[in-house]
């Protein structure tokens, strides 16, 4: 199952304030996800930017598409009430309340910069079916996507030795060892008794992590369980107990379930996918090209202010 769209929980809106008590938006939300039975996985998705929850956002935006109609309304900030309209509909339509629904009150045409004569009975909703801020998370998720597929391309142009450097700098920007010239080195060609770096954990150096860099094509190579076989040896031959075996290609299914099950030292994979995230994430080969503020309301501002 997935998270409904922003326009399905608009019937839940209404139906969770059909008693017409005043609720706040986490009143709202909750009651919001027990009628449409979201999942406690589905409640759990963030968006791409990783800085809300994809339900929560959803049934926010619900709510402002609902209020700009004039079916809710705003008793105070964060706290609404159905109004007589929206009893109206929810008794009118129930659950085939949608976008196209809403185009029959004007004030919601003017919101939504249509202009279109307001049909006389539901109709499907319109192709758009996503948020204004779910359409730029997928825009940013796109952007990133590609931009990592452009990275590894990148990186397969360059040599191993190249490779193994970019780990080290990745992880020292992560804030394991402290600066480059005293976190890591790179004690080796690709191979040198199944240890490429290793660096320090710490800034104080309580304990080492040892890394296994492979720059493997992505398109055509995966790393199984005989390599990573190969780095836990390498790992008890050094007496370490912390390993990352990191690569531009995928990890097998055997390799991943090898790895999980070692008590002797704890083994981190990272692939392709995973190390171009914390590159774009961490800044590493990339630079900021535009940068687009979304402001919101400054609770503290108006809370804080003179009466």
């Amino acid at each position: 199952m997935a998270v409904p769209k922003f326009f399905e929980f608009f019937s839940a809106v209404l139906q969770s304030l059909f008693d017409s008590n005043e609720k706040t938006v986490k009143q709202i939300r909750s009651k919001c996800i027990e009628l449409l039975s979201v999942s406690e996985e589905d409640c759990s998705e963030l968006l791409p930017s990783g800085k809300q929850r994809t339900v929560d956002g959803r049934i926010n935006w619900a709510i402002t598409y609902l209020k700009n109609a004039g079916l809710i309304s705003a008793v105070r900030r964060g706290v609404y009430i159905i109004t007589a309209e929206g009893i109206a509909a929810y008794k009118d339509a129930g659950s085939e309340i949608n976008l196209a629904y809403l185009e029959r009150y004007e004030a919601f045409r003017v919101f939504h910069g249509t202009t279109a004569n307001a049909p006389s009975s539901p109709i499907p909703s319109p192709p758009i079916e996503d948020t204004p801020q779910d359409m730029f998370e997928k825009a940013y998720a796109q952007i990133n996507s590609a931009l990592a597929e452009d990275l590894l391309a990148i990186i397969m142009e360059r040599s191993p030795a190249f490779f193994e450097h970019l780990v080290v700098d990745l992880l020292v920007k992560m804030g394991y060892g402290g600066s480059f010239d005293s976190a890591g080195m790179v004690i080796g060609h690709t191979g040198d008794e199944g240890i490429d770096g290793i660096i320090r954990e710490d800034k104080l150096g309580f304990s080492n992590i040892y890394i296994q860099a492979k720059r493997w094509d992505p398109e055509s190579m995966t790393v199984g369980r005989p390599e990573i076989q190969k780095f836990v040896g390498a790992l008890a031959g050094q007496g370490a107990s912390k390993g990352l075996f990191i690569t531009t290609a995928q990890f097998t299914k055997e390799a991943i379930k090898y790895a999980s099950k070692q008590l002797a030292a704890k083994i981190v994979l990272v692939d392709g996918q995973q190390l171009t995230r914390l590159m774009i994430e961490y800044g590493i080969g990339v630079s900021v090209q535009s940068t687009y503020t979304i402001n919101k309301i400054d609770s503290d501002y108006f809370d804080d202010a003179l009466e």
